[in-house]
């Protein structure tokens, strides 16, 4: 019954510690004073995907490994600025992480005010006007890039807290996600500078981006030739911007795949794309092999 008890202590515990969430701005976030609806989570919706929506206080939701080898990787789910898809490009990536002594921090950054209870139902139909959809996230994207940046910021100063090196902060983000990792690649300062960046089929437009700095992060990317939305140029952009400066960045871009796979399995090389990030970690000296 002792032996019981302790479990049940040493679980609760190692849940909690796996669950920790905190705000990354002192007071109300910058740019949403105003902001006064309440954040939702379902999985509501056709593929039975759990979003996160209406997001107003952006957070971080720490999961410690057993065994922290000092690195650490904020991960940003997508979902087009209206959603996150939490699990599958959020919770998912941390709990594949931590299991290689990664300390990982999933980020609910801030995204646009809907009235429906199905997000990805609105996706669908918002990706037959792709401009009016561009047009509505327009005043969303800075504050989505900016909660990224703050996120980095609030991890390296707590960085011994956390039990990880101020040095070996990385950002990692799917679609809408990849535009909050890509641009905090670009006018970032000594605070909020990630150390390395993993756009996943990352929406990365050249109005988004500016110069390439001379102390720009390293950079790994993934996406899909047969990406959905067209956004394997945007990696090539990307990767070209970073090979033009020298910085020697490393594109997978798979034949198959479509976009939003995230950790699902698919039965397609691209299922490995995390394995190759990770490899790509460790050959870059950026974590360790546990």
């Amino acid at each position: 019954m002792k032996n019981l008890a302790l479990f049940i202590i040493l679980f609760s515990n190692a849940v909690f510690a796996q669950n920790e969430e905190y705000k990354i701005y002192e007071g109300v976030a910058p740019g949403s004073e105003n902001w006064n609806w309440q954040e939702e989570k379902n999985n509501q919706n056709v593929i039975k995907l759990m979003t996160v929506f209406n997001v107003v206080t952006p957070t971080v939701t720490v999961f410690r490994p057993e065994k922290p080898n000092g690195t650490s990787v904020i991960v940003c789910p997508g979902g087009g600025f209206h959603f996150l898809a939490i699990d599958n490009e959020g919770n998912d990536v941390a709990k594949w992480l931590i299991q290689k002594g990664i300390t990982v921090f999933v980020l609910k950054y801030r995204v646009a005010h809907i009235s429906t209870k199905d997000p990805f139902a609105l996706l669908l139909d918002r990706n037959k006007d792709i401009k009016k959809w561009d047009d509505e996230n327009q005043a969303t994207i800075p504050l989505s890039i900016s909660d990224g940046r703050n996120a980095i910021s609030f991890v390296r100063k707590n960085a011994e807290k956390f039990k990880i090196s101020p040095n070996k902060i990385g950002i990692i983000g799917f679609s809408a996600g990849g535009t909050v990792t890509a641009g905090s690649a670009f006018n970032y300062n000594a605070d909020n500078r990630p150390d390395f960046v993993a756009p996943i089929y990352a929406y990365m437009p050249d109005s988004l981006q500016s110069e390439v700095k001379a102390d720009a992060p390293l950079m790994f990317l993934v996406c899909a030739t047969n990406d959905n939305f067209g956004f394997a140029n945007h990696s090539i952009e990307l990767y070209k911007k970073w090979y033009e400066a020298k910085k020697q960045p490393e594109l997978h871009l798979y034949a198959e795949g479509g976009h939003g796979f995230g950790m699902n399995h698919q039965n397609l090389p691209s299922d490995n794309w995390i394995q190759a990030f990770y490899e790509w970690m460790l050959a870059e000296k950026l974590t360790i092999n546990n």
